[in-house]
């Protein structure tokens, strides 16, 4: 056998190897997101596209570039999940409208208070009660992550410079992206700093950060969503 052909033996073994060692992490990241996911979501459904996503980064890792391959397969399977997701659109327009709104109310607020927007104040800058708002919140949390996968995926993923393979200016974007990215979490309202912390470091889900602040897992979930919006708000510069 030739050096080049000892080399591809090789290089599909190790491929096999990284995919059979990190199964569990494609059950672990689908468990995490269904959380947030309506019940019609199946869970076989996202680990299917979750092994996809896990294939494709065993056949494109590169160590040189830095990363480590865990990190560098959550990011391709949890982004061959949220296609999945996407692809399977079942979120009413509404939701996506009400989502932009809320979004654009707690920036307005934001710019004209020159601090956090309370839940009142949202609720008022959109004209609805504050129980509609809560429940606004909740369709938004449960439906399809909303459009904010590109902030979580910049929240559970903040990886070295090239590690997606990218350029040298790309690796300087993201670089500039994920610190202020973290300034800007850091600046949240402190439970909502805690929840995404316990949601995304800890790696907890929403059953588990309610028991450990004492409220139900539907207000998790809105506090989640109101931080998301709140972050989408805070980095409107990078859309």
């Amino acid at each position: 056998m030739s050096g080049a052909n000892k080399a591809l033996v090789y290089t599909k073994q190790q491929g096999t190897s990284l995919v059979e060692r990190h199964v569990g992490l494609v059950r672990r990241i689908a468990y995490h997101m269904l959380a947030r996911l309506p019940d019609s979501v199946l869970v076989d459904d996202l680990i299917q596209s979750g092994m996809v996503g896990l294939l494709e980064a065993a056949r494109n890792f590169d160590a040189s570039k830095g990363a480590s391959f865990e990190t560098f397969a959550g990011i391709r399977i949890r982004g061959a999940m949220l296609d999945e997701i996407r692809r399977g659109d079942w979120v009413p327009r509404s939701v996506h409208k009400n989502s932009r709104q809320i979004t654009e109310a707690i920036a307005l607020i934001q710019k004209r208070e020159g601090r956090n927007a309370t839940d009142r104040e949202v609720a008022d800058e959109l004209e609805v009660s504050l129980e509609e708002y809560h429940h606004m919140l909740k369709d938004s949390s449960n439906g399809k992550i909303l459009e904010m996968d590109e902030f979580e995926s910049g929240i559970d993923n903040l990886v070295e410079p090239g590690a997606q393979g990218s350029n040298p200016y790309e690796d300087t974007a993201q670089q500039h992206f994920q610190t202020a990215l973290s300034a800007q979490i850091k600046s949240l309202p402190e439970r909502e700093a805690l929840v995404l912390s316990l949601y995304y470091d800890e790696e907890l889900n929403l059953k588990e950060i309610g028991e450990i602040l004492e409220v139900s897992e539907s207000r998790v979930s809105q506090i989640h969503s109101q931080a998301m919006h709140r972050l989408r708000a805070k980095m409107q510069a990078w859309n």
